[in-house]
């Protein structure tokens, strides 16, 4: 059932055009907590705390994006997923305790687009909505890159207008940084040698430091696309040649 408070009102204040979350847990303080999260973000949010309110709610009020736990009395998250799956293709993010490898395998099959596991962060779990919104669009579906932007695992980067962004989150990075990343975004994940980097980055033959230098840089940017997501390593270091995204 329902909290009341959620029938009354702040989730309801929001404009037409605001994208519309279900959140789904039993966990009533966590679901609300949730939910109160989406709203101080901007977005429209749908608090349920069972799996058969979010398949009735569906068809009252479609959802851009549906957040479910796994375990649940009565109707479990793998099932409400697999059901959501035969008639919508919403974004699915499972946010549960559940953390074994098999059940990630199994919601990636069933068909959701993410798996976060609690605890997290507030700040990580708003950065994964965002990329999961994000990829939905229809211009987002079909960017098309031009010959000053360019996109792989999350990264968008703007040669032309030096601009750098994860998950739509802006990075402020340093010169040589930000034509680090360019060159392993224009990569798409296919390694690139320490010493032909630093040639690229710094347009002078590598010498014995060079392999150091790409290391510290390679350094500061991870730390900087892990105060954004540090659920992955998006820069992978590939042992005896260099680095890629990963």
């Amino acid at each position: 059932m329902d909290s009341p408070h959620f029938k009354t009102g702040w989730y309801n204040h929001c404009m037409e055009d605001t994208l519309h979350i279900c959140v789904c847990d039993d966990e009533i303080t966590i679901a609300n907590l949730v939910g109160q999260l989406l709203t101080d973000n901007g977005y429209r949010a749908t608090v349920c705390y069972s799996a058969s309110d979010v398949l009735q709610k569906m068809t009252e009020d479609p959802f851009d994006l549906v957040l479910l736990d796994i375990m649940m009395p009565g109707m479990d998250g793998f099932t409400c997923c697999r059901e959501i799956r035969k008639t919508s293709q919403v974004p699915v993010i499972f946010l549960t305790a559940k953390d074994e490898e098999i059940d990630k395998v199994v919601g990636f099959e069933l068909g959701a687009d993410d798996y976060v596991v609690k605890p997290f962060k507030p700040r990580e779990l708003m950065a994964r909505i965002k990329a999961r919104l994000r990829r939905s669009e229809s211009h987002h579906d079909h960017l098309k890159e031009s010959g000053s932007c360019y996109e792989a695992n999350s990264i968008i980067i703007d040669e032309e207008t030096y601009a750098a962004s994860l998950h739509g989150e802006s990075l402020s990075l340093t010169p040589k940084e930000f034509a680090i990343l360019l060159c392993l975004v224009k990569r798409k994940g296919q390694p690139i040698g320490s010493n032909e980097l630093f040639e690229l980055v710094w347009e002078e033959p590598a010498g014995l430091q060079s392999n150091n230098t790409i290391m510290v840089h390679i350094r500061h940017l991870r730390q900087k696309l892990a105060e954004i997501d540090s659920s992955q390593e998006f820069i992978k270091t590939v042992w005896g040649i260099g680095y890629k995204l990963g």
